[in-house]
């Protein structure tokens, strides 16, 4: 329907998923539609759930995540992926693109638009280059067959749940990107607040200390810089880390300012959107999942912060 001056809307039409489901599909408790846990593993260990028609891919994953701490479900089908996902509700799902019946776009539609499954990461395994695509469809990590070991366990390892959720502030004067970024780290169940300069945020720390903080440098009452230099005359505050997020062109002295004080820092500049938020989300996962610092002797070494540049539109 269009409409001169104003537009158009574009309605498609879907068939429910039942219509899409084999005549005769095999059932439900077919013997290799899930593995046990490993023995080793405790009762809270994490769900992967490998959708996959190949049996071969089974048995790599299985032999390939073995000493990993992972519990492993399996399905050989489409249909029968949903079905453990919406049963089971893994911490990850790794998915095969060339699927008989229904493919893996056809799966990964489905579970983004799933309300109770869209949070889960899914890792596309296929022997097609097709990252941009993926990405697009809204996957979080993909993996080229065939796959390499190592590869595959960094990228399980990086999507890994945190337990207890952690809680990370976000101190930004732009409402729409305070925004943004809230909504986008609350997909991985993180729990986030909100501070619109400086000030604001040493009130919210006084009363409760965040895992990470995401912070801007320009705002008005006490910018970025103003902020990390309270942190640093507080004992327990100067550990937290900070993850920079602005569009300051820093200068040789903005460096030496923050040197040994930020654990990264994003620029915006002429990226994409979506392409700074993926970047803020695996910076704030590898923090927050590496050790924490040692509580003895004072603070963290002065080491220089690493530095992304991530180019954002309008």
């Amino acid at each position: 329907q269009s409409q001169v001056g104003e537009g158009s809307t574009f309605t498609l039409h879907l068939p429910a998923l039942s219509t899409l489901s084999p005549p005769h599909a095999p059932p439900a408790t077919a013997p290799a539609a899930a593995a046990p846990p490993m023995s080793h593993a405790p009762a809270a260990t994490q769900v992967v759930l490998a959708i996959d028609d190949d049996p071969a891919v089974h048995a790599f994953l299985r032999d390939a995540l073995a000493s990993e701490n992972w519990r492993l479900a399996f399905a050989a089908s489409g249909t029968e992926g949903l079905r453990l996902a919406r049963e089971l509700k893994p911490d990850v799902i790794t998915l095969d693109v060339l699927m008989p019946e229904m493919d893996g776009w056809v799966v990964l539609s489905l579970l983004k638009t799933d309300p109770q499954l869209a949070p889960i990461p899914v890792i596309m395994l296929t022997v097609k280059e097709q990252q941009d695509f993926a990405f697009a469809m809204g996957v979080a990590d993909y993996l080229q067959k065939p796959i390499d070991r190592d590869r595959l366990v960094a990228v399980l390892r990086k999507h890994r749940r945190l337990d207890p959720p952690v809680q990370v502030l976000v101190v930004e004067d732009d409402p729409h990107m305070r925004d943004m970024l809230r909504r986008m780290l609350e997909r991985d169940d993180w729990r986030v607040a909100e501070a619109e300069n400086g000030l604001v945020a040493l009130e919210q720390i006084s009363r409760s200390l965040p895992s990470l903080i995401v912070l801007d440098l320009m705002m008005p009452v006490m910018d970025g810089f103003q902020m990390v230099a309270e942190l640093q005359k507080h004992e327990t505050w100067r550990r937290i880390p900070i993850v920079i997020v602005s569009a300051k062109e820093l200068t040789p002295d903005d460096r030496r300012r923050l040197q040994g004080h930020v654990r990264a820092i994003l620029q915006k500049g002429s990226f994409r959107r979506s392409d700074l938020m993926r970047e803020i989300q695996h910076t704030v996962r590898v923090f927050l999942a590496s050790p924490p610092p040692s509580t003895e002797g004072g603070p963290p070494p002065a080491a220089p912060p690493a530095q992304r540049r991530a180019n954002l539109e309008p």
